[in-house]
């Protein structure tokens, strides 16, 4: 009868362990769609005391392989502090968006590989994926954005992969989406919608998947240049010979 016991015995500190640990990694992830063939996504890390205390090195090694995916995605990082990541990744193009944001979150392991090296071990475990619809009306275009992120299988590992904490409440998660013209959110059926904390920005929800459906617009510069080079050269026409191209004069 005496083994009974230590679960009630041990549950004032695994409560508490919690506590402490509540909100150990504030997670801001961020699309900026400038224009039709400019944007960056933009990612704001900060660990809290509590968990690099815990676990300096495994925060560390996690930080690290951001930054190293970034590098791969021919993004930059900057490093405000030991406890903090700002990590930057231009996109020229709504496809190269979806192609970069779904390669960061969901990395290829090296093949062949059947145990995770130590130096490969994720801090916390958070996948997402991103869909984009684009349709051109010619001096915008016209996009449906779709974001799923997968929070139920969120952990701490050790050196020797094991999870030393499965929390409900260990990251706070916020997305911002933002556009020039806007942004009108689509209701769903998903099992858990985030909060809306403002207009293109979610407070996402811990051990559930999110998901975010959204249609934004975005000028096409391109055209509206084409547009207003034609205008001023019928402007011109019009100025020199009092009439328009094609028109013959009476």
């Amino acid at each position: 009868m005496q083994p009974r016991q230590w679960p009630h015995r041990l549950l004032p500190l695994f409560l508490c362990l919690c506590c402490l640990l509540t909100g150990c990694v504030n997670y801001d992830v961020g699309i900026n769609f400038a224009e039709q063939h400019r944007g960056e996504i933009v990612q704001h890390i900060t660990l809290g005391e509590q968990l690099t205390t815990l676990s300096q090195a495994e925060a560390d090694r996690w930080l690290q392989s951001l930054e190293q995916r970034a590098k791969l995605l021919q993004g930059k990082t900057d490093r405000p502090s030991n406890q903090e990541l700002v990590v930057t990744i231009p996109f020229g193009n709504g496809q190269e968006l979806v192609d970069k944001f779904n390669q960061f979150f969901n990395p290829e392991p090296p093949k062949n590989r059947r145990q995770p090296e130590p130096n490969q071990l994720e801090l916390l475990n958070l996948k997402a994926e991103l869909a984009l619809e684009q349709h051109n009306w010619l001096l915008v275009d016209r996009n449906r954005l779709q974001l799923t992120v997968d929070l139920r299988a969120l952990g701490v590992l050790s050196n020797q992969g094991n999870i030393i904490l499965s929390p409900g409440s260990l990251i706070d998660l916020r997305f911002d989406l933002q556009t020039p013209f806007g942004i009108n959110v689509i209701e769903t059926d998903a099992t858990a919608l985030p909060e809306t904390l403002a207009t293109g920005v979610w407070q996402l929800k811990p051990g559930q998947i999110n998901t975010i459906e959204t249609i934004f617009w975005v000028p096409s510069y391109l055209a509206i240049g084409t547009l207003a080079i034609v205008g001023l050269c019928l402007g011109g026409f019009f100025l020199k010979y009092r009439r328009w191209p094609g028109v013959l004069s009476s």
